[in-house]
């Protein structure tokens, strides 16, 4: 039997970095929404609500960034230099926010500094990471095994519209979580922002689900030819049940199932986009046997990888377990 070792690496890649969107994406989107609570004691229950987590969460880049370098080198040197610009603002804005996690508790006359490094960080890098996957999305130039296109060709329309789009659902999954983790008005605030975030984040998936097919014949292949079609009636109606689980969550007070759900919409819209590109790691040039190592170095690697992989999701099921239930503002983690 032949083992297709790309196929087998192009999953755990997407499963990294769908890992990476809804882990690291709730605190994100905690650092969004930092501006939108202005008393002090509601922002450091925010940011307990995620520092024994969040850095952890971002091990999932690590491995999927590295993973890309190491089995797919043709994708990972065509896609860096069509998305300098973006990586690099994400990266920075990792850095302001991992930096304001450390300097906010120490500082007293200076922390409304660290607070706009939490937002802005937390906002930059949403974006960044939303306007790298419109520039993906639409399309990546390609001649001779190399990026052939300019320095400024990530800046569309559709690509900004896109870095908007991930800031408001990661603002949904930051929502979601404050009301799952916290109590009091903090929580009763953050339950109020969840509806309006919802609301914008099915206008959004609406939108994209709309505008992304006609993009590339591929695309729009993908979603209106038999057989695939199917999940053109699939996906929209196991969105809508996501939806529907996250309002009536909201409303009955199942403080749990709102962000359940929300992390339900954000698989479904990564399902969508893995219909649409595969089996293109740079959509529409270069498939994920074209961008493959040799596959002495993938047997190798993935060696590495089944024993990397479920220790790292060990120990990050073991951190949430640990602090798994609702926050004491008494108390904290920091």
């Amino acid at each position: 039997m032949v083992i297709d070792l790309p196929f087998i690496w192009a999953a755990i890649i997407a499963f990294a970095v769908l890992a990476y969107v809804i882990l690291d994406g709730f605190d994100l989107g905690v650092g969004i929404l930092f501006p939108l609570f202005p008393e002090k004691r509601h922002r450091d229950v925010m940011m307990n609500s995620v520092a024994p987590v969040w850095d952890g969460n971002e091990t999932w880049l690590v491995l999927g960034g590295g993973g890309l370098m190491a089995v797919f080198p043709l994708a990972y040197a065509t896609i860096l230099p069509a998305l300098y610009a973006s990586i690099i603002a994400m990266l920075l804005g990792l850095i302001f926010r991992g930096v304001a996690f450390e300097y906010r508790w120490r500082t007293g006359r200076a922390q409304y500094l660290w607070n706009w490094a939490f937002a802005g960080g937390s906002f930059m890098a949403a974006l960044a990471q939303g306007i790298a996957l419109g520039a993906l999305v639409q399309g990546i130039p390609v001649a001779n095994r190399a990026y052939s296109g300019g320095w400024w060709d990530w800046l569309t329309p559709f690509s900004i519209a896109t870095g908007l789009a991930v800031v408001i659902g990661y603002a949904l999954l930051g929502s979601t979580w404050l009301v799952m983790k916290t109590t009091g008005d903090l929580r009763d605030k953050a339950r109020s922002l969840s509806y309006i975030a919802a609301l914008a984040t099915l206008a959004a998936m609406a939108i994209f689900s709309l505008w992304t097919p006609f993009l590339e014949p591929l695309y729009l292949k993908r979603w209106f030819s038999w057989p695939t079609a199917i999940f053109s009636i699939i996906v929209p109606l196991l969105v809508l049940g996501c939806f529907w689980l996250l309002l009536t969550g909201l409303k009955n007070n199942r403080d749990s199932r709102p962000f359940l759900a929300a992390l339900g919409l954000f698989i479904l819209g990564y399902a969508g986009i893995g219909i649409s590109f595969y089996p293109y790691i740079v959509p529409t040039s270069v498939t994920i046997w074209d961008a493959a190592a040799p596959d002495e170095s993938l047997g190798f690697l993935l060696v590495g990888a089944l024993i990397l992989v479920p220790l790292i999701l060990a120990y990050t099921s073991y951190a949430y377990w640990v602090f798994r239930g609702k926050i004491d503002p008494e108390e904290g983690y920091h």
